[in-house]
Order: structure tokens, then C-alpha cells, then sequence
């Protein structure tokens, strides 16, 4: 029996995808924050095509991670950095794998893009097995509150935070949705 029609596919986002995408994060956070945030995202300057990914299982699009650039420390020289956010997996598919497997992906297309920094903002049990570390620790703060074991980062380059410090600035997009 072939069971290619079941194989997970992760590949970049496409306009058909849109849609489909909207619905699941509507699924997955229970709310309509984050699919506004990607709406907001896609239509944003700093959008990058490559690094919004869907996962597609069965002809269904299961899964998605969008990467988006920010900014950590001081405005004058401000070391370039991707955020994660979001990651959702419709409720149907989850604990099957799928988000692992976007955040793997996704964090291979942003070292083959060159990308050092990730920052993420997430489930503290599910992000360091990828090697995130609690952001406070290497010297990183948030422009809003959230506890300490949340706020996490990734050197995709050994060192990439040696003498960087400060707060992240995320995009204006990330604020205007509430």
C-alpha cells in the first residue's frame, strides 16, 4: 500500500495557503490574534517569503512557523535577529510530530539564509530540545512583560550573542494586534 498521501510535506507558504493557514491558527490559539498577526506579517516590508513554512499531511495543511526579523540592543547598531511566531498545528494533528518537525525545517531555512539569532516566545517544555535557552540568560529582555522561562533564544551560529545584549524589538505588527 502507498502511503505517500500521508507523507508530511513542508514547504514554503503559497497564496492558496492563506487561507487554510488563517483557519488553523484560529484552531490551534483558540482565537483570531495570531492568524491577524500573520495576515499583518505577510503584508509587512520585512516579510520573507522563504521562512513562513506549512506543513501538509494528507492534502490538508496541518501545521505552519513563520520567522520574522527583529532587532536586539541598542538602536545605533542593533544586532539582526528572526523571531518565531507563530507556530500552530491544527488540534486534529498535534502530537504527531508535525511541529517539531516545522521548527526543525524552518530553523535549517533560516541557517541556510545566513540568519544567526532566533528569539521565541513560547512553551518552555517544547523549545529547548531544538537548543533554546532562556533568553535572560544571554542577556536578552522583552519590550513587554512574560515570565523568564518563555523567553527563549537560539545561536544558530556558536557565539552569535557574544556581546550582544538589550531588548528585542519586534516588528510594529506584533503590537498592533490585540
Amino acid at each position: 500500500m502507498d502511503n505517500t498521501a500521508d507523507k508530511l510535506i513542508i514547504r514554503p507558504e503559497t497564496a492558496a495557503d492563506f487561507g487554510p493557514v488563517r483557519k488553523l491558527n484560529k484552531k490551534a490559539f483558540r482565537g483570531k490574534n495570531e492568524s491577524k498577526l500573520v495576515d499583518a506579517l505577510r503584508e509587512s516590508a520585512g516579510f520573507i517569503p522563504a521562512l513562513s513554512l506549512v506543513a501538509q499531511k494528507g492534502g490538508v495543511v496541518a501545521g505552519h512557523i513563520l520567522f520574522s526579523p527583529v532587532k536586539i540592543g541598542d538602536l545605533n547598531s542593533p544586532a539582526p535577529a528572526l523571531a518565531l511566531a507563530p507556530m500552530a498545528v491544527l488540534p486534529d494533528y498535534q502530537n504527531q510530530g508535525i511541529g517539531s518537525a516545522l521548527v526543525k525545517h524552518g530553523l535549517e531555512e533560516c541557517r541556510k539564509a545566513g540568519h544567526k539569532i532566533i528569539v521565541v516566545v513560547g512553551h518552555p517544555e517544547f523549545y529547548p530540545r531544538f537548543g533554546f535557552v532562556r533568553a535572560v540568560e544571554k542577556g536578552l529582555k522583552l519590550p513587554f512583560e512574560a515570565p523568564d522561562e518563555v523567553f527563549m533564544a537560539l545561536e544558530l551560529v556558536p557565539d552569535a550573542l557574544s556581546g550582544v545584549s538589550g531588548t528585542v524589538e519586534y516588528p510594529q505588527e506584533f503590537h498592533e494586534v490585540a
